[in-house]
């Protein structure tokens, strides 16, 4: 512990990322706050008690009595006032001499209020030295002042009245309970400066998982609109060239591609913006949700078990492609979906059977992106995605989507 002053620094707060963070709150027992106040006001009532009872006491020496009673009235303020202006080692000598000069005091008015001083110099040095070897070295001296000075007292001018040398030792006892005060303070404080740590630090993971949402809520979109984009950019720029060769029935129907493509990239983020105010959700109740809406038959094998945000999403997204893909590709094809929760893994199956149609339907081409989107997404969670022809054995001559994700 450096020994720099009487008071704790307040500690400082700093940022790595550039942002405003709460400032530290200031240390519990600032000066002159809380039981502090009280300081001023009990030296000040025990100077002007003093002052009023050393004319009227009977004293040895009063000479030398008053002029040690302003001298350490002055140290009393100064150690209060003053304190955190002066050096170290201007701290540890007022300390000092206020303590050895309140203890020569003692028995000089000892009919008086003047030995509250020596108690009070003992523990000034507990609370405020930062060294409590230097406090308790300071407490030692008053106590052996003290103890001195009553007995040289006593043998120059016996009295019934001084007090036991033996007694007068007891002026250190003070000192503890100063150390153990700026103990509470100290411990206080840190605990003060632990709790504005845990604040940030709790601040810092809320704009962490913030930017994590926004960077996942852009690769929700992207993932719904990106090869739909693509896809009627393409459909345009084959109907542009289409129009300059004359072949305006072929133009009108890349055209049309174009606008079914569209269509479906509205249908799709529409979907999108659904799943992702589904977080509150269980996967399987937004599962069965989606399924209704596509009147998709759905399936849940085992017990239920909650998912992570990013596994959820990422079943969600892929059941989304795969229907809508079936969708495209097989027209009037019988779709249906299975969740299955095992000890280690969550399973997604998404199987149609063949097209119920001759043709796909207008706007069927597709840029290749859902497949590989779908791929990409299962990896960034630590899964893996399987399509094929039927690679499950199931609705012969059709298509599955199988995605597995580790729990």
């Amino acid at each position: 512990m450096p020994s720099t002053g009487s008071e704790p620094p307040a500690p400082k707060t700093s940022s790595s990322t550039g942002e405003t963070s709460s400032p530290t709150p200031q240390p519990l027992f600032p000066h002159h706050h809380g039981d502090d106040l009280a300081q001023p006001f009990i030296a000040v009532t025990a100077t002007v008690l003093t002052a009023i009872q050393i004319p009227r006491a009977h004293m040895v020496a009063p000479p030398l009595a008053i002029s040690l009673f302003v001298v350490v009235a002055a140290c009393s303020f100064a150690a209060i006032f003053s304190w955190a202006r002066l050096s170290q080692r201007a701290q540890v000598a007022l300390a000092g001499g206020y303590a050895v000069l309140a203890a020569v005091l003692l028995p000089l008015a000892h009919n008086t209020v003047a030995p509250f001083f020596a108690y009070s110099a003992a523990a000034t040095a507990g609370v405020k030295l930062a060294s409590r070897r230097t406090a308790v070295g300071v407490a030692a001296a008053g106590a052996v002042s003290a103890a001195s000075a009553v007995w040289i007292a006593d043998r120059l001018s016996p009295s019934p009245g001084y007090w036991p040398w033996w007694l007068a030792l007891t002026v250190a006892m003070p000192v503890y309970m100063g150390i153990s005060k700026r103990d509470r303070r100290e411990a206080l404080a840190s605990a003060q400066h632990a709790a504005a740590e845990a604040r940030r630090a709790t601040e810092s993971e809320a704009r962490t998982a913030a930017l994590m949402e926004r960077g996942r809520i852009a690769r929700e979109i992207h993932d719904v609109l990106g090869h739909s984009l693509s896809g009627i950019a393409l459909q345009l720029d084959m109907a542009d060239a289409l129009s300059q060769k004359d072949r305006v029935e072929e133009a009108r129907a890349a055209v049309r591609r174009a606008r079914a493509l569209a269509v479906d990239s509205i249908a799709e983020t529409r979907h999108a913006v659904h799943a992702l105010r589904e977080d509150t959700l269980p996967l399987q109740e937004s599962l069965r949700l989606m399924a209704e809406g596509e009147e998709v038959a759905f399936e849940i094998v085992g017990e239920p078990v909650p998912v992570s945000v990013e596994i959820a999403q990422t079943a969600l997204r892929v059941a989304q492609e795969a229907l809508t893909n079936a969708l495209k590709y097989a027209p009037g094809a019988a779709r249906a979906m299975t969740l299955e929760f095992t000890a280690d893994a969550v399973a997604l199956t998404v199987v149609n059977g063949p097209a119920g149609s001759p043709a796909p339907r207008p706007g069927a081409e597709g840029t290749g992106m859902g497949l590989v989107g779908m791929r990409e997404r299962a990896a960034l969670v630590g899964g893996t995605l399987r399509a094929g022809p039927n690679i499950a054995d199931a609705a012969p001559g059709g298509w599955t989507v199988r995605l597995e994700v580790p729990r």
